[in-house]
């Protein structure tokens, strides 16, 4: 594994983050500015580097600036405490991948660089669009074609067809391509911090707030905003957000004054927006403001061509990663996957090549090696006299019990939210303890 490299003028702050590197199992390589940094970067590759902002002889946007042009995409968190809203969006700007302002805790470390370490593998590993399908074609044409504009846009689809790549695949056409692009998880933020996630908030706005928290909206300037699951979104905080949309300004939390954004929004949902919006559960005026430009992903199990040739990127993809040397599939396992209905979508599907490869011993995985348990299969596929309601039930719960109760788990493999998880849960009055 790549060590990580600790970029800080300061000795004890260089001591203190290479004991929470390697607690959390990296090895971790120090210097004390940006010019020892380039130096330790010219003999040792490295996973990531955290960098001071404030340093003498070279200070960390130029650092940045630096890693740029030498090693490309390394990923890079930058801490400071002298942080302002210019030098973040400026660190931003030229490539960083998130800010941390001192003084930090361990957990915030450890959830920054869990979340890096996650993103950048998924992006180097091959996180492309692969498709065969015409109307899948058709819908990158568009989506091209409306990249040079700032249009607001919103991708809907079931979980797992790629609506985050799609709004990846926008900005990348863009003129804002160049500058950041920012996800939120709009199902995974607490409602209670959602607002600060999204603003920010200024020091003192509320119990906890030690310093100046700038928000991803202020972090996305000039570039774009993905709200992932927007149907999630409380609706209290559904009102503040049309504000923002319609005024192209924010007002961070315990702020006296507003401040202008230039942030193209791009807005994923996994719900009917308008059902939800004319049965009260979403704003009416919300949805047609992000819905200038809807964009609907088709299930995979409409797009029966894409199911062989993901297959196949899937095949490639973790044979090399997990250094295994996989030719392909049997007739018996082509067939499987062909006729598989794939409620889970693309997820679905990748998750269920990665566990194969990691059971294949041959050059070329059989059918088996898609069979983990008597019962997997016939979970999603064998038919069923039980009622829909019934049969989600069951899978719920099964996949839960299967990953001890992880909801986080449960919740990646059903190609569903967490609050799902715990709604269907309620509903059942079951429970699980969080793990």
């Amino acid at each position: 594994m790549k060590p990580v490299l600790v970029v800080d003028d300061d000795p004890q702050m260089r001591a203190a983050l290479k004991q929470a590197i390697n607690k959390l199992g990296f090895d971790a390589v120090i210097a004390e500015n940006g010019q020892d940094g380039l130096s330790r970067m010219s003999s040792t590759p490295f996973a990531m580097v955290i960098t001071d902002m404030k340093m003498p002889r070279m200070d960390g946007l130029t650092f940045l600036k630096e890693i740029r042009k030498r090693v490309g995409n390394l990923p890079v968190l930058c801490i400071s405490g002298f942080a302002t809203v210019e030098n973040a969006v400026e660190a931003m700007k030229e490539g960083a991948c998130d800010y941390l302002m001192k003084p930090f805790d361990f957990d915030s470390l450890r959830a920054k660089i869990n979340a890096i370490m996650e993103k950048f593998t998924q992006e180097t590993t091959g996180k492309e669009i692969v498709t065969a399908n015409p109307k899948m074609e058709r819908i990158l044409q568009i989506a091209g074609d409306i990249a040079t504009s700032d249009t607001t846009v919103l991708v809907y689809g079931e979980s797992g067809t790629g609506k985050e790549l799609i709004a990846r695949y926008i900005h990348k056409k863009s003129t804002r391509k160049d500058k950041p692009f920012v996800a939120v998880n709009c199902a995974a933020i607490p409602d209670n911090l959602m607002e600060s996630e999204l603003f920010g908030h200024e020091k003192g706005a509320f119990t906890g707030a030690s310093d100046k928290k700038l928000g991803k909206f202020e972090l996305a300037h000039e570039g774009t905003i993905l709200l992932d699951e927007i149907g999630e979104m409380s609706l209290p905080l559904q009102a503040k957000l049309l504000r923002v949309l319609q005024e192209r300004e924010i007002d961070r939390v315990g702020g006296r004054k507003t401040i202008p954004i230039d942030t193209r929004v791009i807005a994923t949902t996994n719900r009917d927006l308008y059902k939800e919006s004319h049965a009260g559960n979403f704003r009416e005026d919300l949805y047609y403001r992000l819905s200038v430009f809807p964009i609907h992903i088709m299930p995979l199990r409409e797009r029966h061509e894409d199911i062989v040739i993901l297959s196949d990127y899937f095949l490639k993809k973790y044979s090399k990663l997990l250094a295994k040397n996989i030719n392909g599939f049997t007739t018996g396992a082509r067939e499987f996957l062909e006729k598989r209905t794939w409620r889970g979508n693309i997820r679905e599907l990748e998750n269920v090549i990665h566990r194969a490869v990691l059971l294949c011993r041959a050059e070329l995985i059989g059918a088996d090696d898609f069979m983990l348990d008597s019962d997997t299969n016939e979970s999603y596929d064998a038919p069923s006299a039980k009622g829909i309601k019934e049969m989600e039930r069951d899978l719920i719960l099964k996949t839960l019990k299967e990953v001890d109760g992880n909801k986080t788990k449960a919740a990646k493999i059903l190609g569903v939210t967490v609050r799902t998880i715990r709604n269907k849960l309620n509903e059942y009055g079951k429970s699980f303890p969080d793990s």
